[in-house]
């Protein structure tokens, strides 16, 4: 039995809001004009849950255009983000936190969608992790930078996995009801990403992964 959670849209809204706010001050920093801002806020608040509505669910019109609150979020993000921009140059675990957050507010979003949808719960994994890291990436390829997706560093999709397990896992196994999974699976997913940042956790590139067969003097 798959979970049976409808989320409330202030969580929506939430990650909409966290992830718009990374989007601000990536911009702020690059010092892109008001245009600039808003339209990096928006495509990385709302890109993780575009590809999910457009590419993986096909459900139609993408949610944040049906619904003005997730561009008043973004709109929210922007004026915050340009009013924080100082501290979170300053503090650049406040960056790394809110990105967090987000991360694991959107894997929830994104696999209970999936599954609201009749997604299977493999494929509902797949798409919480693209709805968790989607607009995050489309962020880095608009300021020309590689994804951090794709190189190797401290654990990002690897805490996103752990969220979207868990809120699978948790209501079938451990009877927890999935109102407090949710919670969990989005504590979890901060609490690995930040310990991965402090304590230096890492992937490391696939090259290195050498398989060790015999050498010319054994027998073959």
């Amino acid at each position: 039995m798959t979970p049976e959670f409808h989320l409330t849209m202030g969580l929506d809204l939430g990650a909409v809001f966290l992830f718009a706010l990374t989007g601000a001050w990536a911009a702020i920093q690059r010092e892109y004009d008001f245009i600039g801002v808003f339209t990096l806020a928006l495509v990385t608040g709302v890109g993780g849950g575009l590809l999910r509505d457009t590419v993986f669910i096909q459900r139609g019109v993408p949610a944040f255009m049906q619904d003005s609150g997730y561009l008043w979020a973004v709109v929210g993000a922007t004026v915050i983000g340009a009013a924080t921009y100082t501290l979170a140059r300053r503090v650049e675990r406040l960056i790394a936190a809110v990105d967090a957050l987000g991360l694991g507010t959107y894997a929830v979003v994104g696999i209970e969608k999936s599954l609201a949808a009749g997604l299977s719960p493999i494929a509902a994994i797949l798409v919480g992790m693209a709805n968790a890291v989607g607009g995050g990436m489309i962020r880095d390829v608009l300021i020309r930078e590689e994804p951090l997706l794709f190189k190797p560093g401290q654990y990002y999709a690897l805490a996103a996995l752990a969220g979207c397990v868990l809120y699978l896992v948790l209501p079938q196994y451990a009877e927890i009801p999935v109102s407090n999974a949710s919670w969990i699976a989005i504590g979890t997913v901060f609490a690995v990403r930040m310990l991965a940042i402090r304590f230096n956790w890492q992937t490391g590139p696939m090259r290195q992964w050498r398989w060790r067969g015999p050498s010319q003097g054994d027998d073959k």
